[in-house]
């Protein structure tokens, strides 16, 4: 089990470091190995997805990053800038699946913006093809017409792009409540009408999973309204950008949320959902629990390894029900703790 990290910008390295802590804690064999991505990368190499990094990505099981980017690299060329080495290492490994958890842990149902009883308790997954749609389609630009601009993108996906990020959801849900809720804007987009009729179609092979429907437009009223009616959620790129980020604020801190990128195989690169935080970098201070539940989604989608990944969540709950919290989740009453205490902690409760 060869896995690749990348301890990236910002406070990567430090939730970084924590992450490599738990998963040497286990009773499992890894081969772990670090390269450069993003600034460190553009620093050290002059490019923020450099060739040693890509041969070492493409030879792991999976990848584990910490985070990119920051001020400092703001100024370069855009094809140099840390954020293109997440994109590069994205499209050079075919990750087609992205995986949020939006999980709000009864402990932390005061950090929420909703009132407690509409999210405490909240465990939702949504699956977003990351690939395709109108973020990916030609043709695509700004031309003259009739002596004005005029701006144009092609929303488009393929029957069998719509399939496999399905086979992906539907997998997902089993190992759940077994509930999908598929989302589109069938009533006037085409393209998503296809979306539907091809999930449609998958749901057959998975009689044990439960499929419904909803409209991008309802579903993310349904977010803020009763957010706990959904198990897994699937739907296109754009649609997907908006409700996942959408989904992660129901819980208060994006500190706390994980996420998974996947190919057709399996292989992954686990990431927190947040960035490189360059405010606090280098001070010690940063919460590494999404890194570390980054590490239980690892076990659990690229290793199969699902009694491992219970116990480092199982471990998450018991810090937070103990009073643990970093700053961003930091409430009177509780023990504020630092990067690596709160480490320390989650190593504890193993």
């Amino acid at each position: 089990m060869k896995i690749c990290v990348l301890p990236g910008d910002g406070i990567g390295p430090e939730i970084i470091a924590q992450a490599v802590r738990v998963l040497n804690s286990l009773d499992l064999k890894f081969e772990l190995e670090e390269a450069l991505l993003g600034g460190a990368a553009v620093d050290a190499t002059g490019s923020p997805y450099p060739e040693a990094t890509q041969k070492l990505a493409r030879e792991a099981d999976a990848v584990l990053l910490g985070a990119v980017g920051g001020p400092q690299w703001d100024s370069l060329p855009r094809e140099k800038r840390p954020e293109r080495g997440l994109l590069g290492i994205r499209k050079d490994l075919n990750l087609f699946a992205n995986l949020r958890p939006a999980i709000l842990y009864p402990e932390l149902a005061n950090a929420s913006t909703l009132k407690p009883e509409v999210v405490a308790g909240l465990d939702i997954l949504i699956i977003r093809e990351l690939t395709g749609d109108i973020y990916f389609g030609q043709p695509r630009g700004i031309r003259e017409e009739n002596g004005e601009r005029v701006g144009f993108n092609t929303m488009v996906y393929s029957e069998s792009e719509i399939r496999r990020i399905g086979h992906v959801a539907f997998t997902a849900a089993g190992k759940r409540d077994k509930r999908v809720c598929s989302v589109d804007k069938m009533n006037v987009l085409e393209c998503t009408q296809l979306w539907r009729d091809v999930m449609i179609e998958v749901s057959k092979d998975y009689p044990d999973i439960e499929l419904s429907h909803m409209l991008v437009d309802n579903a993310a009223m349904q977010l803020v309204k009763a957010p706990k009616q959904f198990d897994v959620m699937v739907t296109g790129n754009m649609f997907g950008d908006i409700l996942s980020d959408e989904a992660s604020m129901l819980t208060g801190s994006i500190g706390m949320l994980p996420s998974a990128s996947l190919d057709d195989k399996q292989k992954g690169l686990y990431e927190p959902s947040h960035g490189s935080a360059p405010d606090i970098a280098g001070q010690g201070v940063a919460n590494p629990l999404a890194t570390i539940l980054s590490v239980a989604m690892m076990l659990r989608y690229t290793f199969g390894q699902e009694v491992q990944a219970l116990r480092i969540e199982t471990a998450v709950k018991k810090v937070l029900a103990q009073g643990f919290r970093t700053g961003d989740i930091y409430e009177r009453g509780t023990n504020r703790v630092g990067t690596k205490e709160m480490g320390d902690a989650v190593l504890a409760a193993l």
